[in-house]
């Protein structure tokens, strides 16, 4: 059974794309089909999968906007064995805006993807940096959620907010959604700060935290610009073995 997970905080820069994109690396690498759709207009997940932006023809808007496209019609092959991208496109951004007239828009995202996703063993959704239309679509189309949380105090405060439109969405439009787990990123063992709140995380509220722990490496930022996960980029790195812990991690806990 396909597993769609989305990968969402509504806060910028704590690692959502990183996540999907190597999450869907290691998956690919363990002999699982991905399909990583990109919901966010910056189309960094599309980039970092090594498509040329300059050359998506159909994207996720015409997936959302009035069906001007089905998923498998949008949908390319990476250079990576294993993980296919329904790419974004900026025009994403005025689709958000269109979805507000239309009805079942929370749903859109979900419709778009019955059916369509059999031959995938997994579904990752990167989600924007907001709490908008597109963030609610990929909640109310996903099996569960990864939230990545900064190891950083106003991260931690952002928490809590995210976590009541989860509730909302699990009571009024996906009472299937569960949290899969939050999974601390940014890590920096050298400082007092990030220790104390990787503990917070652990302790407060009920929610699953990764064992897993992803620290910033050089290697994990230059990935992305050579349009592949870190896997196959840096494949012996540290940083490619995290991904791999994620992934089992992912795996146990997902599989019904």
């Amino acid at each position: 059974m396909t597993q769609v997970i989305a990968i969402a905080n509504q806060k910028g820069g704590v690692g959502k794309t990183t996540t999907a994109i190597n999450l869907a690396g290691a998956l690919a690498e363990a002999g699982y089909r991905v399909l990583c759709i990109d919901m966010d207009p910056q189309a960094n997940l599309t980039a970092g999968l090594g498509i040329n932006l300059n050359t998506v023809e159909r994207s996720m808007a015409d997936v959302l906007s009035d069906g001007r496209a089905t998923l498998d019609e949008v949908i390319l092959r990476t250079e990576v064995e294993g993980i296919d991208v329904a790419p974004a496109h900026i025009d994403l951004a005025s689709t958000e805006g269109e979805l507000f007239t239309m009805l079942g828009r929370e749903s859109i995202l979900r419709d778009a993807i019955a059916g369509r996703v059999d031959g995938y063993d997994y579904v990752l959704i990167d989600c924007p940096p907001n709490l908008g239309l597109l963030t609610v679509n990929g909640l109310v189309a996903a099996d569960s959620v990864i939230i990545p949380v900064q190891t950083q105090y106003y991260a931690m405060k952002g928490l809590n907010n995210l976590v009541k439109v989860i509730n909302t969405i699990r009571t009024k439009l996906n009472r299937d959604l569960r949290i899969l787990g939050l999974l601390p990123t940014f890590f920096d063992s050298r400082t007092n700060l990030a220790r104390d709140m990787l503990e917070e995380l652990r302790v407060v509220g009920d929610h699953h935290v990764f064992n897993t722990i992803v620290r910033n490496t050089v290697k994990l930022g230059e990935a992305p610009l050579a349009g592949r996960p870190i896997t196959t980029y840096a494949a012996t790195s540290e940083a490619a073995k995290t991904y791999r812990d994620l992934a089992r991690e992912v795996i146990e806990l997902a599989t019904p």
